[in-house]
């Protein structure tokens, strides 16, 4: 997100996550810096995710530091080591993984040392925010206890399909395309609705 009024109007709907995407070919590019208007308008109860995509190392430490960001989302191919080198340096993970007919969950196994939570988006040539959904029932076949995110194509008439996920390590939903006006501008009033539905 990027737009100082509409963050501030999500702001009031008081979302656990706020993600800004740091990855430049992304229609939803924040820069290379959040700016000061926007830092100032999240509270602490909401964490700030940044969002990279095969990041340096080292480039991914300073924007950490310089946007005062509360976790790393990672949506590359990223390998386990680059998960454990910010495990040791106590910054909080979420992995990506890109979901279809094919995955194999043992894909996620020797990342669960070293990530607190991982997204299930969809696999497809964008690195997410394609607006496509994969096959829910997928996900019977995750037998891990790490808790996940649910991403892919989510929409406003998905609360009740959404409610019916039984999954135990189902830990929150990943919201994007599905409520946006345009690239990086959230549909307030539907994503107000969307929420309270859900958490009814």
């Amino acid at each position: 997100m990027r737009n100082q009024s509409n963050i501030e109007e999500l702001v009031k709907l008081k979302p656990d996550y706020i993600g800004f995407i740091f990855y430049p070919k992304s229609k939803r590019f924040i820069g290379e810096k959040i700016p000061d208007e926007i830092q100032s308008l999240i509270p602490v109860y909401i964490q700030k995710v940044g969002v990279f995509v095969d990041e340096p190392f080292n480039n991914l430490l300073e924007k950490f530091k310089s946007n005062k960001l509360d976790m790393i989302q990672l949506h590359g191919s990223e390998l386990p080591d680059y998960c454990e080198r910010l495990r040791k340096l106590d910054i909080p993970v979420i992995k990506v993984f890109s979901i279809d007919a094919e995955f194999d969950f043992e894909t996620v196994k020797p990342y669960n040392p070293f990530c607190d939570f991982y997204l299930f988006d969809t696999a497809s040539e964008l690195r997410g925010g394609s607006g496509l959904k994969f096959d829910w029932k997928k996900l019977d076949q995750y037998k891990d206890e790490k808790p996940f995110f649910l991403s892919g194509g989510i929409q406003s008439s998905d609360v009740e399909n959404i409610k019916d996920i039984t999954h135990n390590e189902l830990y929150a939903i990943d919201v994007n395309s599905g409520f946006e006006i345009e690239p990086g501008v959230k549909d307030i009033p539907k994503l107000k609705s969307f929420i309270e539905e859900l958490r009814k």
